[in-house]
């Protein structure tokens, strides 16, 4: 289920959402932009969002099965970072109504998400949910750097 779920936030719906738009507003269509309004949404915004809501409310799920971590010490960390998640979560369902604060989102979601795949490429062994949250957060930060480089800072 996570990995249906990860694919359909980081990847489905956010091409969905361009084409649609791009499709209603051919006349009026920056394809920059909405690559960036809706992966800066559905990425950061609405990934990270229920990212962080599960985390807070069931931190063994990404301690356990993202980092095979048993040790239920380890949950007030997760729960910490779903506050974090929950924060830039925030900012992210916002910028679809505040689209001046989309390169910004864009900067800190990108960072987050490349920090993040560069973490899970130094852990040797990966199962398969770590495997998806490597490519994913690394494709997302391929994205939203993409984005900030050509809408410029």
């Amino acid at each position: 289920m996570y990995f249906v779920v990860v694919v359909l936030l980081m990847f489905v719906l956010p091409a969905a959402c361009i084409a649609a738009e791009a499709l209603w507003f051919r006349d009026a269509t920056d394809v920059v932009f909405l690559i960036g309004k809706w992966f800066v949404f559905w990425a950061v915004g609405i990934r990270l969002f229920v990212a962080g809501v599960r985390q807070v409310i069931q931190p063994q799920f990404t301690a356990e099965s993202i980092f095979n971590i048993k040790d239920r010490a380890s949950f007030a960390l997760v729960r910490e970072l779903g506050f974090a998640n929950l924060a830039m979560g925030t900012l992210g369902l916002a910028s679809l109504a505040r689209p001046d604060w989309l390169v910004p989102v864009a900067i800190v979601g990108g960072l987050y998400y490349g920090l993040a795949g560069a973490a899970h490429l130094t852990r040797a062994n990966r199962n398969f949910e770590e495997q998806t949250a490597l490519v994913s957060d690394l494709f997302i930060f391929a994205v939203l750097g993409a984005f900030v480089a050509l809408r410029g800072v």
